[in-house]
């Protein structure tokens, strides 16, 4: 097999492969065997026709073109193999040459991983977020305690701002009644303006008993986006009544004796969340670091690939939120093409820094064996709320194996560069980066209950994948799938 390589850009090759008929004799022995079991050639058992005849039987033509079609993915792989071309996606094939007994030859365009210089991330100085709580910090989680231990009294007077209130809410249309948008004892609280336009308003100087009719657009529904008249009948209206921020509250609402104590619990709960919470803003703002530092071209197809997948994911949530696109970029203050280019800004860092990771991945010959394997799939099982097992399972089910392979080495390319980074908040104070290792080890010690049930999973999971130069060249659709 003769193999030419043309660079098309920086992130596309085309292949020329050229391929004497002889070197294509595994291909043909395949396709005869399974064209023998299709066929039915009189005298012969199913599987036993000799070759000269299921040529004559199905056409030299086809049986040639079957085993092209066998022989072509074969020699693509071979190729970049022998090339160590990593590729990403498929690659576009086209047939060039074909002739009988004697030459194959076809070209194959592919997106490949571009080549550039990881720079020396040693010492890398990362700054996060003091860890320590302020004391206004610290108040304002005492009053969501507070809040939690609330009640409702009667308020004896006319809706306000703030109010909790319960309703009775119909519409009509031209006069018919909707029977579909109609609800009774409705809990809400004034001001909140969760429920329909002008609904707050309508409320306002209202007392109990009283009715009064506003004019909307309706939301959800078959009916959504019609103006509507819709009437409201308040049947309560309570205030919320906040207990005593004293000893007595501090026995009622925890462990501790005092207020002082219970401040002093939550302001030092507060700085352990806290300084969790610079472990993980201290790796994203490292790999923003190399991202910024990195100047590389990105495939376009992988950068629009990575794009479709966010904006389907955004499409999802919004979905099951019950909420439009259009009503989630007027919450954002976004338009639509502001919305696109933070779109594709986002895709393009997460791309590079993907590139990023691998490339460190290779470079430093990191990989994952089937313990890290195992916990990936407990932590991420825990995450979704399955169980590992069936995770696991889906995974191998949905070819996705190398998404949970690659994340796990991209992990650990992350935490290399993590060990030799100098982290330090905004006070200057140096960040010990161990913290964040002793709580994954508690982390391991929740999930060990439910580890053994992925073991088995995970084991196919590692007899299934290889290094990152090994699946690089022999996977090579991967590389775009996982993006």
């Amino acid at each position: 097999m003769k193999t030419d390589v043309e660079e098309l850009s920086p992130t596309r090759v085309k292949l020329t492969i050229e391929v004497p008929f002889e070197e294509l004799e595994h291909a043909f022995d395949v396709t005869y065997k399974s064209l023998a079991k299709q066929v039915r050639i009189k005298g012969f058992r199913p599987g036993k026709a000799p070759a000269r005849l299921i040529d004559r039987h199905v056409g030299r033509g086809a049986v040639i073109s079957e085993a092209v079609n066998h022989a072509v993915p074969e020699l693509y792989n071979e190729a970049i193999q022998k090339e160590e071309i990593f590729a990403l996606g498929q690659p576009d094939v086209e047939v060039t040459k074909l002739e009988d007994n004697e030459e194959l030859a076809f070209t194959a365009e592919v997106d490949v991983r571009p080549k550039f210089e990881i720079p020396d991330y040693e010492g890398i100085r990362v700054t996060v977020d003091d860890a320590e709580a302020t004391e206004d910090q610290v108040e304002e989680q005492v009053n969501n305690l507070r809040e939690r231990f609330s009640t409702l009294v009667g308020a004896g007077r006319p809706v306000q701002q703030g109010d909790h209130v319960s309703i009775d809410l119909s519409a009509a249309i031209d006069g018919e009644p909707l029977e579909d948008v109609q609800t009774s004892g409705l809990s809400y609280e004034v001001g909140t303006n969760t429920i329909l336009e002008g609904l707050d308003d309508a409320l306002t100087g209202m007392s109990e008993g009283e009715s009064a009719t506003f004019a909307t657009k309706l939301v959800g529904g078959e009916h959504e986006g019609r103006e509507a008249d819709v009437t409201v009948t308040v049947h309560s209206v309570k205030v919320k009544e906040l207990p005593e921020l004293d000893d007595e509250f501090a026995q009622m609402a925890s462990e501790f004796d005092t207020m002082e104590e219970l401040r002093a619990d939550v302001r030092s709960r507060m700085a352990e969340v806290r300084r969790l919470q610079q472990l993980n803003q201290a790796r994203d703002r490292a790999l923003e670091q190399l991202v910024e530092s990195v100047d590389a071209p990105l495939p376009d197809s992988v950068v629009e690939e990575e794009v479709g997948r966010r904006r389907q994911s955004l499409e999802q949530q919004l979905s099951q939120s019950g909420l439009t696109k259009e009503s989630y970029l007027e919450s954002q203050g976004q338009s639509e093409e502001e919305f696109e280019e933070e779109l594709k800004q986002g895709a393009t860092s997460a791309v590079k820094a993907g590139f990023i990771l691998d490339q460190i991945a290779i470079d430093e010959e990191l990989s994952a064996d089937n313990n890290e394997l195992t916990q990936y799939v407990v932590e991420q099982a825990q995450q979704m709320g399955v169980s590992p097992d069936q995770l696991a399972n889906h995974l191998v089910e949905s070819n996705q194996i190398q998404v949970a392979y690659t994340e796990v080495v991209r992990a650990k390319a992350l935490d290399l560069v993590m060990e030799k980074a100098t982290v330090a908040d905004e006070s200057g104070n140096v960040v010990e980066k161990d913290s964040g290792e002793e709580a994954g080890a508690g982390e391991a010690e929740v999930a060990a209950d439910a580890e053994a049930a992925a073991v088995e999973g995970a084991e196919e999971l590692e007899t299934e994948t290889e290094s990152p130069e090994a699946r690089d060249s022999a996977e090579s659709g991967d590389e775009a799938e996982r993006r």
